[in-house]
């Protein structure tokens, strides 16, 4: 239960320092790259063997890291543009309603059987999302915006499902840390491939509150994933009711913090799509 708590609480940073970035002028991506590389280089404090290449390298789960760290930095990227465009219980809500991606993955891949009120609470949440993400001045809120939880949604669950699969069938505790920096730097290379890439046309110029925007968000990043690894290790409780709760407490908490620290203004229709977004968890994973 702490190691659930514990990745809630990070989950929930993670979209309150991205809203911050708007405000303290932080440069989303040179700041999502330096996260990266924090993140990594935490997993490799907490790496207790000794670092070898070639035989990480070797690893069944390896080359699945790689891609994972290209999609990672793909949908952070969404996310921070969703939290900073049209808010954070939005981009809450997107990105935690991807648990019926799993549910759907788990039905063709391990034969597991839907109810009908799963089949509903997945059709519910996909309503959830569209209701949550509107707001009341919709003549400012642009085509492109209107994709953006979308995308949150697709990616994250991906992401979810990957990882899951992951520790399930490759991981042991002690790759946890190992497996989590590769992720990690996988994603910031990619990221460096790209700003190296844009500074042939744009020259890059350094500013110290993208690397303390970065550090920020490197270190819960990494313990989000750490925790949610230890918190699927319980034996009391299945995949299922621990996406469950971790979910449901990030929409909930991260929707409190943006009311409170940043006033969002959130409509009936922002308030009704929260609401079908627990429920829609509930019967995904309860029934």
């Amino acid at each position: 239960m702490l190691y659930l708590a514990l990745s809630v609480l990070c989950s929930s940073f993670i979209f309150v320092i991205f809203k911050l970035f708007e405000v303290y002028k932080v440069q989303t991506l040179y700041a999502i790259i330096t996260n990266y590389v924090v993140a990594c280089s935490v997993g490799l404090v907490f790496y207790q063997k000794p670092l070898e290449p070639t035989q990480i390298m070797a690893n069944s789960w390896f080359y699945g890291t790689l891609a994972l760290g290209v999609l990672f930095i793909l949908i952070f990227n969404i996310m921070a543009k969703t939290s900073q465009q049209i808010g954070v219980s939005v981009a809450s809500v997107a990105t935690k309603m991807s648990l019926v991606i799993p549910v759907v993955f788990g039905v063709f891949v391990y034969g597991e059987i839907l109810s009908t009120l799963k089949v509903l609470g997945i059709l519910l949440a996909l309503a959830a999302v569209y209701f949550a993400s509107m707001k009341e001045r919709s003549i400012n809120l642009s085509k492109a915006s209107l994709v953006l939880p979308l995308l949150v949604f697709l990616g994250s669950g991906i992401i979810d499902t990957s990882i899951k699969w992951m520790q399930e069938t490759q991981l042991s505790q002690a790759e946890y840390p190992i497996f989590s920096a590769v992720v990690f730097a996988a994603a910031a290379v990619m990221g460096i491939l790209f700003i190296l890439f844009k500074s042939l046309k744009t020259p890059m110029r350094f500013y110290f509150r993208n690397v303390l925007g970065g550090i920020a968000l490197g270190v819960p990043n990494y313990f989000s994933i750490y925790f949610l690894l230890k918190a699927l290790e319980n034996d009391q409780w299945n995949s299922a009711s621990i996406f469950t709760i971790n979910n449901v407490a990030i929409v909930m908490f991260s929707t409190l913090l943006g009311i409170l620290l940043f006033k969002e203004q959130l409509s009936l229709k922002n308030w009704v799509g929260i609401i079908m977004a627990v429920v829609s968890i509930l019967l995904v994973a309860l029934y």
